[in-house]
């Protein structure tokens, strides 16, 4: 017998790939953080002894979800000012609550909330955009949760920069601190055409190609930003990317709600990558992004949250779900966006758009054992006849009970295991405190 590090015993397993495959009675095995094999339980208590063997005879077992947008240190913000349009939330809320709030210390706490939470949902990475990405970075690599994090550019100074030029090598610092660290993954971040100049996006550009990593943008999220751009440049935003050559397999556009038949077969033909947040666009009242007609072109479709401000939260579960029915609703068409979609959108699509395909995203020998077990076995998920139906149509987070990344156990029957719950829970008070008496003065 084969000496190996766990054995995981399930119900059922969903490796996303091959697509459309539900396994019965299988059995994960994993070594040295990766999956070495999946098959039968029992051949694999016959071929392997274990350091340590998990029965989950009532799970469900899939690859741990990636939420490919989001702003974790937001997490502080949730509720701060809800049923707001995005302009009037973002220029007067958000932007000065954040210009009066955030220093190292709130990213610190509210990414620990945020990964927190995550993980008590089932996610295993998250793709960043934020200030002090040295920061997020750091908190992440400590609970050992994998991240990849945005290099942040806008055009205006905040706490983290004053010009496109210092948050570029401010970036590029981070991205050199953590080359080489296997959870954690860089991407230029710009947050918007409509907050970043042509010089700095052409500068991103060059450097996201020399150092072969992505470009993370938010793109075509309202109409407008749509308007706004015509009437300064004449040009619709994605018109300006094309031109400056930042429409590419590099850009994962965020959000993309306002798209003309044209633009969908050019970025199509790009090769680029689309992150849909169905959440928060509907409770922002931005718009809808075109999935099935996505889809149809052959655009790699993934899921985000975004940030807690905007959702309120960062269960990629519910997103899986809003994403299924929003993309029925919009398409006329109740095939679209099909259970086993919905689940690889939030897993391998969202593995590949921040170019971890390889590393992550489905349950494959090789890759990262990033797991999440999901109890299938309660009165809100009983009869049972689809298991991946059920995971997407009727499941709550709280049924996730398990979660490993690189084979870590980092939640255990509920319980977090490299992260101090209460430590989050009084810091979260903490901060509820100092801004909500603010708020309230104002």
């Amino acid at each position: 017998m084969q000496t190996i590090d766990s054995l995981i015993h399930a119900r059922w397993i969903v490796p996303v790939e091959p697509e459309d495959t539900v396994y019965t009675h299988h059995s994960l095995a994993v070594h040295e953080g990766r999956i070495l094999e999946i098959l039968p339980t029992d051949l694999a208590r016959a071929r392997f002894s274990a350091g340590i063997e998990h029965e989950l005879d009532r799970h469900l077992l899939i690859p741990g979800l990636v939420n490919t947008h989001t702003h974790a240190a937001m997490s502080l913000l949730r509720g701060l000012a809800d049923d707001l349009p995005l302009d009037e939330w973002l220029n007067k809320h958000i932007w000065p609550a954040e210009s009066r709030w955030v220093n190292e210390e709130f990213v610190h706490d509210g990414t620990q909330l945020a990964i927190a939470e995550m993980l008590r949902s089932g996610t295993t990475c998250f793709n960043d955009m934020y200030f002090y990405p040295d920061v997020s970075a750091r908190v992440a690599a400590h609970s050992g949760m994998r991240a990849c994090v945005g290099l942040i550019v806008i055009d205006f100074p905040t706490v983290w920069a004053q010009d496109a030029d210092e948050y570029i090598s401010k970036g590029l610092a981070v991205h050199d601190r953590f080359r080489g660290d296997p959870l954690i993954h860089t991407l230029f971040a710009p947050h918007a055409p409509y907050t970043v100049s042509d010089e700095p996006l052409e500068h991103i550009r060059v450097l996201a190609d020399e150092l072969d990593i992505g470009i993370h943008m938010h793109v075509h999220e309202t109409r407008d930003e749509i308007d706004r751009a015509l009437e300064s440049s004449g040009k619709r935003p994605l018109q300006r990317l094309h031109e400056l050559g930042l429409v590419s397999p590099s850009l994962v556009a965020v959000h993309m709600t306002q798209l003309t038949a044209a633009e969908v077969g050019e970025f199509a033909a790009a090769g680029a990558h689309v992150v849909h947040c169905p959440e928060s666009n509907m409770k922002l009242a931005s718009g809808f992004c075109p999935v099935a007609a996505l889809a149809e072109a052959g655009i790699n479709i993934a899921l985000g949250t975004d940030g807690s401000a905007s959702n309120n939260d960062l269960d990629m579960l519910g997103e899986m779900r809003s994403a299924a029915l929003l993309g029925k609703a919009t398409s006329n068409d109740a095939s679209a966006v099909p259970a086993h979609t919905a689940l690889r959108m939030a897993t391998l699509n969202g593995a590949r758009a921040l170019g971890l395909a390889g590393e992550t995203g489905s349950l494959s020998p090789g890759k990262w054992a990033d797991i999440t077990a999901v109890s299938l076995d309660t009165i809100e998920s009983q009869p049972l006849y689809d298991p991946v139906s059920q995971l997407v149509y009727a499941c709550g987070r709280e049924q996730v009970t398990d979660v490993w990344v690189a084979g870590q156990h980092l939640l255990k029957e509920r319980q977090l295991t490299t992260l101090d719950e209460t430590g989050i829970l009084d810091r979260a008070c903490h901060w509820q405190a100092r801004i909500g008496s603010t708020n309230r003065q104002e």
